[in-house]
Order: structure tokens, then C-alpha cells, then sequence
């Protein structure tokens, strides 16, 4: 299959090129017009698809209900808005309702599914402070330990590939480096850590932070505390909801122009709200939630938020249409950063030869035209 369009996504620009499409895979990519196209889209522009590392739902379902039609639906619908790597996210819980969730993604993978792929699992909880839970269930959150976290991983058959845990109330650091020996990416977050306590935990092996702004101790010119390390430390890598809500705009362009254009990734921190119609009754962790005429959740009746009902495309369009982010560190957030975070940068987020033929066909106003994952035209 060939695919072309007068704006390619490519090295930090647009080319006119086609994009040869075997098995899957980017097999070649021709100057624009070298071969006979089988779809033709013009002056639209083609850029690698999303992925959403961060996202607990959609479609009335969400991780932890570990119900496979439910996240084999998810899956199929998400490319929608141009989404095609996923890292289902569960929520804090007790064991049982973990251990099911966990598992259930690992049973999907195994017996196959379309749409989406699933590239691993993010374990949001229960390790978390309690004072920045935020909307994670207090009666779940625990002790990190190396043990409960393995009875985890065993249940998800080694898929559980990042972790949001809070550094300081990891004793001794244990989780932290177990994770990096495993190859499981630690990211700081529902935290009250200190500057110094968070530097520490980068020096044992956290790579990411979880939401920035959200669930941390609110950045201060005397006590930093975890926005003040991300700002800082360039070099690692910080999720941040870009729906305008979680964040104002303006913070937004903050962090970007701090971080830079190589380690920030965006998120969705997506609910089972998202692409359901208003009302309904919905929950997070057990716990019932309502869905605010912003998109907003909040754990029902407080000012609590909960998470968002945010599309990854109109994540980006904010992003550069109102924050006012250059539009290559835009699109990095949610392609080529999160690939290269999780590892997968070797055949995810980039438009070239040998990778996956993952790619979203925008029009000027980011809507998806059409969604390609691994070849396969989803919409």
C-alpha cells in the first residue's frame, strides 16, 4: 500500500512523500508522486500516531473493571482520535480488584485484539502519599514493597511496564531500584517529595514524573519540591495533562519551555467518561465521580479532581493553538517522547523505514481524517 500527502512529517518538518506499506511496517518512503498511490491526502498533514501512556478509559469502561470486551472495544475505538499505543492505567485499589485488572490486560494481549496497540501497563497506585492521593481511594493506598509489587507483575505476565509511585514513602529506595533492574519505568508522582527527596529518587532510578502540577506540592521559590525538579532536571522525563483545565495555558508554556522539546509527554489521564454522552452515573476507584462542563471530573460533590475525558488530538491542538508550544515539541510529547520513555523509540514515533506503519491523517483543524495502526486504516 502506498500513502502520500504534500505534508510528511519528518526530521522536524513537512516533506511531500509516500509511504510504502508492507506487513505493517514502513517498508520504503519515496519522494512524493514516485509511485502509483493508493490513497492520496493531498495537503493534509501525516504524523506518527499518538500514544497515551497515561489513560484510565473510555467508552464507559475503565482499566480496573478487567473486563476484556471492554478493553478490547477501547482498543478498536481509540484510534478515533489518533490514538495507536496505549498504556491501559489502573487506579489505586485493593489487591483482588489489581491482581483481576492486571491480569485481564495480560489475557487480552495474548488472545489478540485490533485497533490500538497495547504496549504495556501504567500501575498508577497504590503507592501514593496520602496527603496528594488526589482522587486515588485512601482505604487502598499502601506500603511500597518489592514482594506485593512482584505478586502484581506476575499477575500481569511482566506487561505492568511503568509505575507512579510517591518517592518518598519508598524506604529505602527498594521499589525504585527493583523497577529500574526490571525495566519498568518509575515515575514520581501523588507526592509531597521535596526537592532533595525527589533527587533522590532519581539517583535510584526514576526516570518520569506523573502529571506535572497535579498531585505534588505546588511549586515554591524556597521549597521547589517536584515541579521545581522538573523544571530542573531537564534530562528526565514529565507527563502533563494538556487540556487547558488541569493546567492554564500559560503553565503549559512554562513547562515546555523548561523541559525543552525532548522529554515532555503528553497525556490524556483519561476516564471512562471519555467519548460517552453527558450525564451518567460514573466511578474511579470505587469511588462516584461527575463530569463537569469542561470535560473536568471531580470526586462527586468536592472540588476534587479526578482525571479528564481529554482527546489526545484536541490535547494537541491547545497545546500549540492556545499555550503557544512550537509545534515539533507538540507532537514530540505524544509520539516520538513517549516511544523513546517506554523504550519502543525503535519502531514507534517516527514516519521512516523499518518502523510501524503508525500514522494519523490530520486536517488543519486536528481532526483525524484517518488513523493507521500498523497499516490497518481504522476509521
Amino acid at each position: 500500500m502506498i500513502i502520500q500527502s504534500e505534508k510528511v512529517w519528518l526530521g522536524g518538518q513537512f516533506l511531500a512523500l509516500q509511504l510504502e506499506v508492507v506487513d505493517g511496517k514502513i517498508a520504503s518512503v519515496y519522494p512524493y508522486g514516485t509511485k502509483n498511490a493508493d490513497e492520496d491526502y493531498g495537503d493534509k498533514r501525516i504524523v506518527p500516531g499518538f500514544i497515551d501512556v497515561h489513560t484510565h478509559g473510555a467508552y464507559g469502561y475503565d482499566t480496573n473493571d478487567g473486563e476484556p470486551e471492554g478493553l478490547r472495544n477501547w482498543m478498536a475505538k481509540i484510534p478515533e482520535e489518533g490514538v495507536t499505543g496505549i498504556l491501559p492505567t489502573t487506579v489505586t485499589q485493593m489487591p483482588d480488584v489489581l491482581s483481576k485488572a492486571v491480569a485481564n490486560v495480560a489475557k487480552v494481549v495474548e488472545e489478540g485484539y485490533e485497533g490500538a496497540e497495547i504496549l504495556g501497563i501504567h500501575f498508577e497506585g497504590p503507592y501514593l502519599d496520602m496527603d496528594y492521593k488526589g482522587a486515588q481511594p485512601p482505604e487502598a493506598i499502601a506500603q511500597a514493597t518489592v514482594e506485593q509489587f512482584e505478586m502484581y507483575q506476575t499477575a500481569a505476565k511482566g506487561l505492568i511496564k511503568y509505575i507512579t509511585l510517591a518517592p518518598e514513602h519508598d524506604g529505602d529506595f527498594a521499589l525504585t531500584k527493583h523497577c529500574k533492574e526490571t525495566g519498568v519505568v518509575v515515575s514520581m508522582g501523588h507526592s509531597s517529595a521535596t526537592f532533595e527527596q525527589a533527587m533522590l529518587g532519581i539517583a535510584n532510578g526514576a526516570t518520569s514524573m506523573t502529571h506535572v502540577y497535579n498531585g505534588m506540592t505546588p511549586y515554591h521559590h524556597r521549597n521547589p519540591g517536584l515541579v521545581g525538579t522538573a523544571f530542573r532536571v531537564r534530562d528526565i522525563y514529565g507527563e502533563i495533562i494538556c487540556d487547558g483545565c488541569h493546567s492554564h495555558v500559560a503553565a503549559l508554556n512554562n513547562y515546555f519551555e523548561a523541559k525543552g522539546k525532548d522529554f515532555t509527554i503528553m497525556i490524556s489521564d483519561s476516564l471512562r467518561a471519555k467519548h460517552c454522552p453527558p450525564g451518567g452515573n460514573y466511578e474511579l476507584g470505587g469511588h462516584p465521580i461527575e463530569i463537569s462542563e469542561s470535560g473536568l471530573a471531580y470526586l462527586k460533590g468536592t472540588n476534587t479532581i479526578a482525571g479528564s475525558t481529554l482527546n489526545m488530538n484536541r490535547g494537541l491542538k491547545i497545546l500549540v493553538e492556545e499555550a503557544m508550544v512550537p509545534f515539533d515539541a507538540a507532537l514530540n510529547s505524544c509520539t516520538i517522547n513517549p516511544a523513546r520513555c517506554l523504550g519502543v523509540d525503535d519502531r514507534k514515533g517516527k514516519l521512516v523505514a523499518g518502523y510501524d506503519a503508525d500514522m494519523v491523517v490530520l486536517d488543519d483543524n486536528y481532526e483525524v481524517i484517518q488513523t493507521y495502526c500498523r497499516g490497518k486504516a481504522m476509521l
